[in-house]
């Protein structure tokens, strides 16, 4: 299952490292701690909407980008079964116990064209979700791929 707080944070993330700058630069651009970001960025933390408003001013984005990329995120790995919402059970399951079962990774992927998500799903409760976003370069419609990747 993937959270919506991983999937921001990478975001932010990614927009951080795409301006090759630290945790320390941002974390004081926005006036938070640097812990505190890190956190956020690793998923652990829910940000407050001023707070993530924050960091978009200091990262120089519109929260309304930034969340499109999350959305847009979202969207593809929806088309992945399962990805948002743990397996239910079927039929008879319900009642039976949780029995560990070896599980074997599986890798699927989905993309809209715009962005490609690439799902591994190691066990029942770790999927690392992977995001590549084609972005346009200012020269005549290059694209170049960025990654963005969460658990």
């Amino acid at each position: 299952m993937v959270l919506l707080r991983r999937v921001i944070g990478d975001a932010l993330r990614a927009r951080r490292q795409g301006q090759h700058r630290t945790l320390r630069e941002v974390s004081t651009a926005a006036n938070v701690s640097l812990g505190y970001l890190s956190e956020i960025e690793r998923g652990q933390k829910e940000a407050s909407s001023e707070l993530l408003t924050s960091i978009c001013d200091a990262l120089g984005a519109r929260l309304s980008e930034v969340l499109r990329e999350v959305s847009d995120t979202m969207a593809v790995a929806e088309q992945v079964e399962g990805v948002l919402t743990p397996p239910l059970p079927r039929g008879d399951q319900a009642a039976e116990p949780m029995v560990p079962v070896p599980h074997r990774p599986r890798t699927e992927v989905a993309t809209d064209g715009q962005v490609s998500v690439t799902v591994r799903r190691e066990n029942p409760l770790r999927t690392t979700l992977r995001a590549t976003r084609n972005v346009r370069s200012g020269n005549a419609g290059n694209t170049r791929g960025r990654e963005v990747v969460g658990v």
